[in-house]
């Protein structure tokens, strides 16, 4: 998922049509929200996402560093965010976010890194350091370990690609834009196949939101991602949205001792992909 490769600097004209971009983005966010609103269809938020009564709390606010098309950005600041989680689970999390993209929920004291280009963005949390060059390094595998990754693809640009392999394989409601992509002839039709991996843990909240398990050394939704198959398992949530039909997805590998924090991890992007959308 969004293997980014750093290019060549933009030329200026470059530069602003990238930053349009990421306005766009935030522009069809908004037009999903009054669609649905509208009509109420079984893509809207409003079904996928059920009202919690949990109390808010504060989670103390991380920036992180991104390297991508237009160079590099430092960490941006921010303020504590409010979750609805027990205060002492919000003890153990702090939200994690870069210049692009969504942010993310994940166990405090992690380190982060985020990349960018045209075809969208990827964060990486790991209690480990991540060496930003290996990101972009064809020599490195992925995470090995724990690490926890939340992508935006952009399904107007070489990023459709990556939307429309997932769309073949968990959004069948979606399956004529995926059939236009493979039409392309720019990847061969092997590339996207047809139906779920065979041990992923399915549960829909809608038909553009999938709430997903990939089981332990096995491929699946959570191996679509830097994150390597080892002995424990990728929960995470894939979500379509937009005009554009981009891709929202997470991937989160935790240790056992933290995988009560996987619900609140993966609601809080559905939560967040919620607000952008209002």
């Amino acid at each position: 998922m969004n293997r980014d490769s750093r290019s060549t600097p933009l030329s200026d004209a470059g530069r602003s049509w990238y930053h349009l971009r990421m306005r766009k983005h935030r522009l069809l966010l908004a037009s999903l929200a009054v669609s649905s609103a509208l009509c109420g269809g079984p893509g809207s938020f409003s079904q996928a996402i059920p009202a919690s009564s949990a109390a808010l709390n504060q989670v103390p606010f991380v920036g992180c560093a991104s390297d991508g098309q237009v160079g590099l950005h430092a960490a941006p600041a921010g303020k504590s965010k409010a979750v609805a989680i027990s205060a002492a689970s919000a003890q153990r999390l702090a939200y994690y976010k870069a210049q692009y993209g969504l942010g993310v929920l994940a166990p405090r004291g992690w380190h982060c890194f985020s990349t960018y280009g045209s075809n969208g963005s990827s964060l990486f949390i790991s209690p480990d350091a991540i060496d930003s060059k290996a990101l972009f390094s064809d020599d490195w595998k992925g995470f090995s370990g724990q690490a926890i990754q939340i992508s935006y693809s952009s399904g107007g640009t070489s990023g459709r690609f990556e939307v429309a392999k997932v769309i073949a394989r968990v959004f069948p409601a979606y399956k004529q834009f995926a059939q236009n992509v493979i039409a392309e002839g720019i990847e061969p039709a092997s590339d996207f196949p047809i139906g779920p991996y065979p041990h992923d843990k399915l549960t829909y909240r809608a038909q553009n939101v999938v709430e997903f398990e990939t089981p332990a050394n096995t491929a699946g939704l959570g191996t679509d991602s830097r994150l390597l198959p080892i002995a424990s398992p990728i929960d995470g949530v894939a979500i379509i949205t937009g005009a554009d039909t981009d891709l929202i997805q997470l991937s989160a590998r935790v240790s056992e001792k933290d995988r009560d924090l996987i619900p609140f991890i993966v609601k809080q992007v559905e939560s967040d992909a919620q607000a952008e959308a209002q």
